[in-house]
């Protein structure tokens, strides 16, 4: 059986510093040149870049290629990057994507690899001396595995062009493809990786170590030296090769000492069953000779992300258990036939399949999706489902199955029907196991047991659904549903209040607490006034003093009966009535002082509350309310029994305005009546306007003031206004907003 293991890589990593993050990106490269004529070449630069990193570098727009003459091996120590024999910038030609593997029977995590692809043609002179072509970048994942500090590790894809090779116009070999981008943990991988030689030179593939180029600098002016993250021209031979995490990793061994790889130095077929999970770097030179004579050498690394990949076919079936994580258990409780379910995927690719058992050490053979197999009896069997037999892409699930003895659920019950009590479940459940190992009761009415033979009182009568559920020795259930028709009367009859003593009007609510009760039991209640009930809780007022008897009875539906008689239960008391009134029946704040006079009877204490704050007992108050407003005067009229009634009323003591205007006024400077103006109360009064009109209807004189007046002089300060008779109109809004609109004469005499 397979098992279904889902990994997602994730090749982009976040730094502590954005600016460093802005050179990562590589994953590989190689590049190769093509003799078009003597002296004069074409060159293929190819690099990759993880294309999921985030914030990382893009691929340069612009490839800043140096050329270098010196000796064979590429010993150009004594000259330095300003030394170039040549510098080119390549502008990029094509970005392009890497598929992602198809293999036949996994499903690999998703990556994102881009290929970045640099083409141009230079003029070489054949020289006796080699040339070595180079481009360089920094800097590679952060996440590679097997390498020291890959973030910090730039790469230098170089081609060396030797005397021999300038002689014969060589072209170095072609790479065939790009290795897969992920390759999956604990399968064999098996890729070609030869190239085509189109001069036909002998090739000699091996495992080599990657080389690094530039460095983790990014600011001016580091940024294009040897040091930095693009060297611009990139910088001489010989180049160092990448630091591989010692012991367990190194170039001939880059998955680690558990994942060999091997390479064919003839065929190129590259080897490898993974086990490690991460990201590795691995390079792979290809030596190319003619005659015997080495012509020249191509470095290519890549990176190798192994994941676990998903199963494309996985064995599956419906199960009760999983033994050791690998075999599936079904088990069969008192049934011979068993339909087995598959749950197999990915079914479009399942081919072919066939369920096997073995029945008494004969093997049957089922090709039914889901079969359904009959076994003999009771017993334990074993049997197999194969997927795509003896292919590939296949897989196998064990299987083991448990046909066990029959069980029932069976149970009796017994209760008293006429008085209620317990009822009393009796297990009858059968097994041909050894033993019933466990018992689970559901009572029907929210309460539960696991005693094999449990008592239970019900609170509420019914046709209750009783379920019985048991498992035996096998772990083999069962389950049994029975209704019981439960309807016994009452054993004792309790209701609420257990004594009542209240005042007139008495209202008492009955709360029948007597049980099993509900609305198919006849109720009778007499409540000792020549009143009575017939439902199951009832409220009944009491209009008259006096002690009362109360019997309530209780008849079953199947006819049983119980009644209670609960002697002198009530006792009602007589009340007084509470009333007053009061005067004057429209008090205001010129008239704040009420009178009230009690109308009450019965009472022999009076209370009152006049609303704000105060109160008093006397029996008819006299009360001087200090603001206006409305307020709830409350009466409190006690009895001699202690009842008492209460009356409320509400009192409003309104604010009051009261302004007058005069008819005359002599302003002629004799200190007497010289200003004509209002007299009254205007307390709370707002918008007052005053307006005086002479009597071809021209305004003489207008205040906004209650208490300005008019001296007799046009606006107060012009000319003195002749004697007449004059036109006066006042409005102003009273405390409470409502509008107030007057008008008069006023006789100006001097």
């Amino acid at each position: 059986m397979q098992h279904r293991i889902v990994l997602w890589i994730f090749f982009g990593l976040f730094f502590a510093f954005p600016a460093k993050n802005l050179a990562n990106h590589i994953i590989g490269g190689v590049l190769t040149y093509e003799n078009l004529s003597e002296g004069r070449y074409r060159f293929l630069l190819k690099v990759y870049r993880d294309c999921n990193c985030t914030n990382c570098a893009d691929f340069d727009e612009l490839a800043a290629i140096g050329v270098y003459r010196c000796t064979a091996g590429g010993t150009c120590n004594t000259q330095g990057q300003s030394e170039a024999y040549r510098t080119i910038n390549v502008p990029i030609k094509n970005i392009g994507s890497v598929g992602i593997p198809d293999y036949p029977c996994l499903v690999a995590p998703d990556v994102c690899v881009q290929e970045g692809v640099y083409e141009w043609i230079m003029d070489l002179p054949v020289s006796d001396i080699s040339y070595h072509i180079s481009y360089q970048r920094c800097c590679r994942n952060r996440t590679i595995n097997n390498i020291v500090d890959p973030d910090d590790t730039g790469a230098t894809y170089s081609v060396e062009i030797t005397p021999e090779a300038q002689r014969l116009k060589n072209s170095s070999p072609i790479f065939n493809s790009f290795p897969p981008t992920v390759i999956c943990a604990d399968a064999l991988l098996e890729y070609d990786h030869s190239a085509f030689d189109k001069d036909g030179d002998q090739l000699v593939y091996e495992l080599c170590s990657p080389l690094i180029g530039g460095g983790p600098l990014l600011n001016a002016p580091f940024f294009a030296t040897c040091q930095g993250a693009k060297p611009t021209p990139s910088c001489p031979p010989p180049y160092n090769e990448v630091r591989f995490r010692l012991p367990n990793y190194s170039a001939l061994n880059p998955l680690g000492s558990s994942g060999a790889v091997t390479i064919d130095p003839v065929t190129g077929l590259l080897s490898a069953t993974p086990t490690m999970l991460g990201q590795f770097v691995v390079g792979v030179c290809i030596a190319e000779y003619r005659d015997g004579v080495l012509l020249s050498k191509v470095y290519r690394d890549f990176q190798f992300n192994v994941a676990n990949c998903d199963p494309l076919v996985v064995a599956d079936v419906k199960e009760d258990a999983i033994i050791n994580g690998q075999e599936f258990l079904i088990n069969s409780c008192g049934i011979n036939e068993v339909t087995f379910q598959n749950e197999s995927y990915q079914r479009s690719v399942i081919k072919n399949f066939e369920w096997q058992f073995d029945v008494n050490g004969e093997k049957k053979i089922y090709t039914d999706w889901s079969p359904t197999v009959t076994f003999p009896g009771v017993g334990k069997y074993t049997g197999q489902l194969v997927l795509n037999p003896e292919t590939d892409c296949g897989d196998t699930a064990k299987i083991s199955v448990n046909v066990f003895p029959q069980i029932e659920a069976d149970f009796s019950y017994a209760y008293d029907t006429c008085v209620s009590g317990p009822v009393t479940f009796k297990d009858l459940s059968t097994t041909g196991a050894e033993r019933i190992t466990d018992w689970s009761w559901d009572f029907g009415d929210g309460n539960a047991s696991a005693a094999e033979n449990p008592d239970h009182v019900y609170r509420q009568p019914g046709d209750i659904p009783v379920t019985l559920r048991v498992v035996d020795a096998n772990s083999c259930p069962a389950a049994v549903t029975k209704p019981i028709g439960y309807y016994p009367a009452p054993a004792i009859i309790v209701v609420a209040p257990s004594t009542f003593n209240g005042c007139v009007p008495g209202d008492v609510f009955f709360d029948n607490l007597s049980y099993p009760i509900d609305e198919t039991y006849g109720i009778f209640w007499d409540f000792g006034d020549g009143k009575n009930s017939t439902e199951i809780s009832p409220n009944n007022v009491y209009d008259n003093p006096g002690t009362y008897t109360v019997k309530v009875e209780i008849t079953s539906p199947i006819g049983c009966t119980i009644d209670t008689t609960f002697n002198s239960l009530i006792t009602i008391r007589p009340s007084p009535e509470a009333g007053f009134d009061y005067l004057p029946e429209e008090p205001t704040s010129i008239i704040p002082e009420v009178r009230i006079f009690d109308r009450s009877a019965n009472g022999v204490r009076w209370l009152y509350d006049f609303g704000n704050g105060r109160s008093t007992t006397e029996r008819n108050p006299v009360h001087v309310y200090r603001d206006t407003g409305r307020y709830v005067i409350t009466q409190i009229v006690t009895h001699p029994s202690g009842c008492q009634d209460t009356l409320q009323q509400i009192i409003d003591i309104q604010p009051e305005v009261r302004y007058f205007l005069p008819n005359a006024f002599t302003p002629n400077g004799d200190g007497v009546n010289d200003l004509y103006m209002g007299v009254g109360i205007m307390e709370g009064a707002i918008d007052f306007q005053l307006s005086v009109w002479n009597r071809w209807g021209e305004l003489v004189f207008e205040s906004f003031d209650p208490k300005e007046g008019w001296n007799g002089q046009k606006f107060n300060s012009g000319e003195a206004i002749q004697e007449g008779v004059y036109i006066v109109t006042v409005s102003y809004k009273d405390p409470r907003g409502a509008p107030v609109k007057l008008q008069g004469f006023a006789t100006l005499i001097r």
